[in-house]
């Protein structure tokens, strides 16, 4: 494809930026038409960088989900992932800045700030318009945020709802270098077979698991082997403290049979095909708070 592609296509890295919360990873999977990043309700559910690819006539866009950028990075987990959102920051041609519709905080001028500071020109996706409450603000909103910065577009959208999402897409690519694509035609993401069935698993977890255990879980993909014509992998679940391993597996290993239950359910969705899940919980005291533990993890 890059051999015939007109000399009027365009190519880039857009970055999903903004705070915690504000729906860039179900912005990504819209984009893109697949699901990439997990989605759950709590902030900060984004922990890497995760690309996405979305192929259109004219253009090819490299969309760069990323944790949620928020001031206060206490521990060494919040800091990593502060670090991959303002790496992915200064490597993107584009910004786009995921803001939730009729609300402006404290942590949206921080992400603000981070971009004005990388000079990266941008594009503001006014998200979640599908719970804007009443509709007549939306208009208002819209003007408060175009006298913040000057945007090269801002256009209103519901990731959930897929509204205004192709109007978004042409806003982007149409600010974008002219340049040949970068990656073969119908390549969805540079992220590999044992991360997505890490994270899905890791999904399923904070879903079944709530407030119970917030931040202290991550899911490392111990063995991945065809067998007897399906995908047997064995995963661990890694916890920063021994009073939460108990939590995790729960009563008579019910809970983590649950959350087996529904990764393998989605897994085999996801990837059209059978797949044999086996997971164990195990303890890496603080990991979050550990450097070497970030970096074993593929955190850091």
């Amino acid at each position: 494809m890059a051999e015939t592609a007109s000399p009027e296509f365009r190519c880039g890295f857009a970055a999903l930026v903004g705070r915690p919360n504000v729906g860039k990873s179900t912005l990504l999977n819209a984009l893109v038409g697949q699901k990439l990043s997990i989605v759950t309700p709590r902030p900060q559910t984004t922990r890497h960088r995760i690309l996405g690819i979305s192929h259109l006539p004219d253009a090819q866009i490299a969309f760069v989900d990323t944790p949620g950028l928020h001031a206060q990075a206490g521990r060494a987990l919040n800091k990593a992932m502060n670090r991959t959102a303002a790496t992915a920051l200064q490597d993107a041609d584009l910004v786009v800045l995921v803001l939730e519709a009729l609300h402006w905080t404290a942590e949206d001028d921080f992400a603000l700030g981070r971009i004005v500071s990388s000079g990266r020109p941008a594009v503001a996706a006014i998200n979640k318009i599908d719970r804007a409450r009443p509709r007549e603000r939306l208009l208002p909103y819209i003007a408060e945020v175009a006298r913040r910065h000057e945007f090269l577009a801002i256009v209103p959208v519901s990731a959930l709802k897929l509204d205004n999402i192709e109007d978004l897409r042409r806003s982007i690519a149409a600010h974008l270098p002219l340049s040949p694509p970068l990656f073969p035609h119908g390549e969805l993401t540079d992220r590999g077979l044992e991360f997505r069935i890490a994270e899905m698993i890791r999904e399923k977890l904070t879903l079944e698991l709530n407030q119970e255990v917030p931040y202290g879980i991550a899911v490392e993909v111990e063995r991945l082997a065809e067998q007897d014509g399906q995908l047997a992998v064995d995963a661990a679940v890694w916890v920063d403290r021994e009073g939460q391993k108990p939590i995790v597996i729960g009563a008579k290993g019910e809970r983590l049979k649950r959350v087996g239950r529904s990764a393998r359910l989605a897994l085999n969705g996801l990837l059209g095909r059978r797949l044999h899940l086996n997971l164990w919980v195990k303890v890496r005291e603080n990991w979050a708070d550990n450097a070497r533990a970030l970096r074993e993890l593929g955190l850091e």
